[in-house]
């Protein structure tokens, strides 16, 4: 099958991707919409392929000999009981390091973000990416059984699932106390309710995250570094609000719209993703955890 270019594809089809992927129609109203774009040379297969995630796109395997990357099990006594958890650090290094908490999709904790786990955890800090999915048998192998899965709990738990793994982390024999959050989507929206409720979180990065009501804002007191894409109306509609509550309340915060960027451009397994975008993102999340956590 010929390979086609995020370019060839019509704007309306991610636009369309992303009120199936978050579950605003279901898979039947998707494929009868998408249709409509099979036009010329291009084939529903096509369409399909550049749109939805492809998992052999990984960066860092699981074996990787540069890390030592196992999964583990903790508490999350006010969610949803045991929850596992993939924990990364380089293998080499023997000093306690910072922490970063990898907050997954609405889709459990698929291949993709155990793989941004493991290069959360390559430039020196220690990760732990959970997957809220537990309670119910975990990630079931592929996204659209994951986000049914993920609808049916409830996501106060979950986000107590998370501030659980913030506090696992960060009394970590192999961490030094000081641990930040990156989330993606529902993660992102996750990533600053943590920023709400937990002051000693040290840095939060909400890739294309929900914003948290504007009554909470006084609470924050962990620096953010909000990271949004630029066709992303969905999610941006609510930032210019958050943005002045952020203001108004002298809180400290970078933020980035990254040009001709769509929901999920961070994301290399599906046709949304921007490579040169999301290298400058990536890069930005990193350097802003070295200055804030270490």
């Amino acid at each position: 099958m010929k390979k086609i270019k995020k370019e060839d594809i019509n704007q309306e089809v991610f636009d369309l991707y992303d009120e199936y992927a978050h579950n605003r129609i279901d898979r039947r109203k998707f494929m009868e919409k998408l249709s409509i774009y099979a036009v010329g040379g291009l084939t529903m297969s096509n369409l399909l392929s550049c749109v939805m995630p492809n998992y052999n796109e990984i960066q860092i395997s699981n074996d990787d000999s540069r890390l030592s990357t196992e999964f583990i099990t903790y508490n999350s006594e006010k969610g949803g009981g045991e929850i596992k958890g993939l924990l990364s650090r380089p293998a080499k290094v023997k000093k306690k390091l910072p922490g970063i908490i990898v907050v997954h999709e609405n889709r459990g904790l698929n291949p993709h973000i155990q793989d941004v786990g493991r290069r959360a955890a390559l430039p020196g800090f220690i990760s732990l990416a959970p997957d809220a999915l537990t309670p119910l048998g975990g990630y079931p192998g592929n996204d659209d059984d994951g986000r049914t899965m993920q609808r049916k709990r409830d996501k106060k738990e979950m986000l107590e699932d998370f501030i659980a793994a913030f506090e696992y982390l960060k009394n970590h024999p192999n961490c030094d106390g000081n641990v930040g959050v990156v989330g993606f989507c529902f993660g992102g929206w996750i990533s600053n309710m943590m920023a709400v409720r937990l002051p000693d979180l040290k840095a939060a990065v909400p890739f294309y995250g929900r914003q948290p009501d504007e009554e909470l804002v006084p609470k924050i007191q962990t620096p953010l570094l909000v990271q949004l894409g630029e066709l992303d109306k969905r999610v941006n509609e609510g930032w210019p609000a958050f943005e002045e509550a952020l203001k108004k309340n002298d809180k400290k915060y970078e933020a980035f719209i990254y040009p001709n960027a769509n929901h999920g451009f961070h994301n290399d397994t599906t046709g949304r993703y921007d490579k040169e975008m999301a290298q400058l993102a990536w890069k930005r999340t990193i350097d802003f955890f070295k200055k804030n956590l270490k």
